[in-house]
Formats: C-alpha cells, sequence, structure tokens
C-alpha cells in the first residue's frame, strides 16, 4: 500500500480510539501505563516456585539455601508487583486528586499480600494432598503439584482471590485468565473456596465471582457454577456485585458436567450427579441425578 493510504488509516484508527469511553486517557483514568500482562504472569511463575519451593527451577533448591533464594525472589515479586499494582490503579482512577496516593497504596497492598503468602502456602498443601487423595491415578502428591491442571488453576485463583480482597483492579483478573487459557478452568477470583479443594481432570470448569464453596469439595470436568438471571439497571445493563452463584457446602462433589445456577444452596455431604441442571437448593446429604432427586448418605 501506499504511505498516503497507510497515513489515512491511522488518522481514522487514532480519531476512532478517542472516542472510546474506555480509553485509558479518559477524564476519569490517569496517564500513567497499564499493566504488562507478561510481567504480571512472569510474577506469578515467581509465586509459584515460592509456594512450592524446589518444583519450579527459578533456583537451585537445597534445604541450606531455600531461605536465601526464596527470599531474593520475594524481593523482585515485591518491585514488580508494586509496580503493577500501582500501573491497575488507572482503571479505577478517579481523578488527578488520587494519582500522588497510587504508589503508597501499591506498597501498602503488596506488603499485606506478601504477609499472607505462608498461609497460602498451607492452602495449598491441602489442595495438594485433596488432589493426591481423590485421585487414584496420582502416584504421589509431587506428581499433582507437576501435572494437575487443577492444581495449577488453584494455585493462580489462590492469589488472584488475595489481590482481588485487597482491592487491587485488573491484576487479579489477568492471573485468573492466565490460568484459564492454559487450563481450561475459569475461575473468577472474587469466588470464595474453602480447604482441601479438588478439581479432577477441569477442562470446561466455570466458578462464577460470587460462589462460595465449603471444604473438601471435590469438581469434575465440565462443571458449572453460574448465576441464573441479571438484574438489569434502568440502562438495561447487568447490576454489577450481586450475590448470583451457587453456595456449595462442605464434602459435597459434583460430577462432570453438571450445572448449578442462581443464589442457591447445595448442603453438606450432597453429591450432584453428572450432567445435571440444578437451579433449587438441596439439603445436606442429598444424592442429585437426572430426574431423580432423594437423601442419600450412600451417594458417593
Amino acid at each position: 500500500m501506499e504511505e498516503n493510504s497507510i497515513l489515512k488509516i491511522v488518522n481514522r484508527m487514532v480519531a476512532a480510539s478517542q472516542q472510546l469511553s474506555f480509553h485509558p486517557s479518559s477524564p476519569h483514568c490517569c496517564t500513567i501505563e497499564l499493566p504488562s500482562r507478561t510481567n504480571c504472569i512472569e510474577i506469578m511463575q515467581q509465586l509459584r516456585s515460592v509456594l512450592f519451593p524446589g518444583y519450579f527451577q527459578l533456583f537451585e533448591y537445597s534445604e541450606g539455601s531455600i531461605g536465601f533464594h526464596v527470599g531474593a525472589i520475594l524481593d523482585r515479586i515485591a518491585i514488580n508487583l508494586k509496580e503493577q499494582i500501582r500501573r491497575g490503579f488507572c482503571f479505577t482512577c478517579s481523578g488527578e486528586g488520587d494519582l500522588q496516593k497510587c504508589g503508597s497504596r501499591a506498597e501498602d497492598i503488596t506488603g499485606v499480600f506478601l504477609n499472607r503468602l505462608p498461609d497460602v502456602m498451607l492452602l495449598l498443601r491441602e489442595d495438594v494432598q485433596a488432589a493426591y487423595e481423590g485421585d487414584p491415578a496420582a502416584k504421589s502428591p509431587a506428581e499433582t503439584i507437576f501435572c494437575y491442571p487443577g492444581i495449577f488453576a488453584i494455585t493462580n485463583h489462590r492469589i488472584a482471590h488475595e489481590l482481588y480482597a485487597l482491592g487491587v483492579p485488573v491484576i487479579p483478573r489477568i492471573i485468573s485468565e492466565n490460568a484459564h487459557s492454559v487450563t481450561g478452568i475459569d475461575i473468577h477470583p472474587g469466588a470464595r473456596i474453602g480447604r482441601g479443594f479438588f478439581i479432577d481432570h477441569g477442562t470446561g470448569v466455570v466458578i462464577g465471582e460470587t460462589s462460595i464453596i465449603g471444604n473438601r469439595v471435590r469438581l469434575y470436568q465440565g462443571v458449572t457454577l453460574g448465576a441464573k438471571s441479571f438484574p438489569l439497571d434502568e440502562k438495561g445493563i447487568p447490576v454489577k456485585g450481586v450475590d448470583r452463584h451457587p453456595i456449595i457446602e462442605d464434602e459435597v462433589v459434583i460430577y462432570a458436567g453438571a450445572t448449578i445456577l442462581g443464589r442457591i444452596t447445595v448442603g453438606a455431604r450432597s453429591a450432584i450427579g453428572g450432567n445435571v441442571w440444578l437451579t433449587q437448593s438441596v439439603p445436606p446429604d442429598s444424592s442429585i441425578t437426572q430426574g431423580k432427586e432423594s437423601k442419600a448418605s450412600d451417594a458417593k
């Protein structure tokens, strides 16, 4: 194409970009650089290496040097994460008055987040144990750490959820969507997930933003914890922040392809069969299969 033709296209694209209400240079958004997806994924890789020391080799593992190497990586994470959080505030900036506070806010949040990592580490140990005990094909807990998509996805989620709970914009979604892309497991960072969580196989699992999942819950591939409907505002746009996803109580098993919709409760120790479509709450110790509902303690 001629240079003049390219210039005309460029001018039209620049003009079109300026009309976008979500353009990062709009009056309600600051002018700092946007977060880097590449850097956020790199931070997640670094976090994975310190949450599972010796498994993901950013350093040579030995008992004597682990503290030194973990400390060095955490220093790098602190610097990089603070910068990405600072950039992420661009999406929630309300005007020039907030700009001077972004750096200190990002530093405070980063400090709180890093202090929570030991607790996240302990949660992940229980997730790994649940995967090993829940799958007869698993030969060792280490195998689940290296190989299982469910462990990859829940690791990303535990990190993304901590950042989400601290009010960090955008970064949690980048981390969760990285896991979605790699594993096919889509967990919104807002979902609250208890201890000893296990997703077997995993492909096609969807867990919505306001889902609450108890302890020792097991899901199989293709399970959806979704919304049944969306309340709309006066413009016909779905209202944000409404509790619209299921509550799954402790020790529930949900088999492949089940779809559970709306703010309903699945009682503790229940089993939801494959391909079930569920839109009503069920009591504890229930067994739900296609076309059949019963109370059965031996359902699992």
